[in-house]
């Protein structure tokens, strides 16, 4: 087996447009511009919005919006959805919306796809009324979508307009197994969210290496990884800064959601030992530290997958430490 250098990696952003305590989504819209502003001039390949309903932390839920947002305050980044959960909308509402965005934005979209709701039960049966099992339409509804898409839906009675004949990269995400074979056999491309559910990563990317064929869209198998990433100058103001990202893994835990909170000095007053434990387990792909801890954990793990490309995902309070942490990435795996 090869071993991959970092330098040869794309690397790019999943951001969830996360509100931090004291401020409003309209201030966390300018930052999460003005991020993907300086991202794009250290060469980030895409930038990708998150739909989440009903967090207080998370103000990504009209993420077409927001996509559409970010790709015109930008020129060259691809922007994209990480994702969009499939089963909350009627494909036809989707092949418009991001035919529209492509129509806009040409060559710089991209449709990442995801089965789950992005909220809890109550209020995914008010996004989804009649549809409430439609996430166990989604391989169907996937294959709408690239009927949609497709210039041989030119003749049909029902057309996404904009959006037919568009090449709209398509994505299939994952937090677990349940969709790794999906994309592998309809040959598109992976993403997989270890930043939270890193369980099930290693057998669902083995799973979908497995079940691949090649496609019109994609000739062999590629995983995106999406990981924590808190860089900072040493070990200790990383370990601090990642504060903030614990208390917010508190919540979901709980179920006591708070807006993004500052970071503090030690956790041991804030979480219980099983909260501890629990989060830890769920941080475990989380690269945090200087540039030289970072470099090497990176490395590791990139031999140990062998995946095609990294996403970072940086819950950071401070705006200036959270760019600063994305600069340090970039120049850490293009040493």
């Amino acid at each position: 087996m090869n071993k991959k250098q970092l330098s040869t990696l794309p690397i790019s952003v999943l951001d969830l447009a996360t509100v931090i305590e004291g401020t409003k989504p309209s201030d966390t819209f300018k930052k999460s511009l003005d991020l993907a502003q300086h991202v794009e001039q250290l060469n980030y390949t895409r930038y990708w919005l998150s739909e989440h309903h009903n967090m207080i932390s998370v103000a990504s839920s009209a993420t077409s919006v927001l996509i559409g947002y970010i790709a015109g305050g930008t020129s060259s980044m691809r922007v994209g959805s990480g994702g969009i959960m499939l089963p909350n909308h009627s494909p036809l509402a989707v092949a418009e919306q991001f035919g529209t965005l492509e129509s806009l934005y040409p060559g710089r979209i991209d449709l990442g796809l995801g089965r789950a709701p992005g909220t809890d039960q109550l209020t995914a049966m008010e996004l989804r009324g009649d549809r409430s099992n439609s996430a166990n339409n989604f391989p169907q509804n996937i294959l709408k979508l690239q009927a949609y898409f497709s210039e041989e839906n030119s003749s049909g009675k029902v057309r996404a307009i904009p959006g037919e004949g568009l090449h709209i990269p398509i994505w299939i995400l994952g937090s677990s197994t349940d969709s790794a074979s999906l994309a592998g056999i309809l040959g598109l491309p992976y993403a997989f969210a270890s930043h939270f559910a890193p369980a099930q990563f290693h057998a669902a990317i083995n799973l979908y290496r497995q079940s691949f064929k090649p496609s019109e869209h994609l000739k062999k198998p590629y995983i995106m990884a999406c990981v924590n990433v808190i860089a900072a100058d040493t070990d200790n103001e990383a370990n601090k800064l990642a504060t903030s990202l614990y208390q917010m893994f508190i919540g979901i835990v709980n179920g006591k959601r708070k807006l993004l909170q500052p970071p503090v000095d030690t956790m041991d007053e804030i979480w219980t030992e099983n909260e501890k434990e629990l989060i830890n387990q769920m941080l475990s792909l989380s690269f945090i530290g200087s540039p030289e801890t970072i470099k090497k954990d990176m490395q590791d793990f990139i031999d140990q997958t062998q995946i095609d490309e990294v996403m970072a995902i940086s819950n950071i309070y401070d705006h200036k430490a959270r760019l600063y942490s994305y600069q340090l990435f970039a120049e850490l795996m293009r040493k």
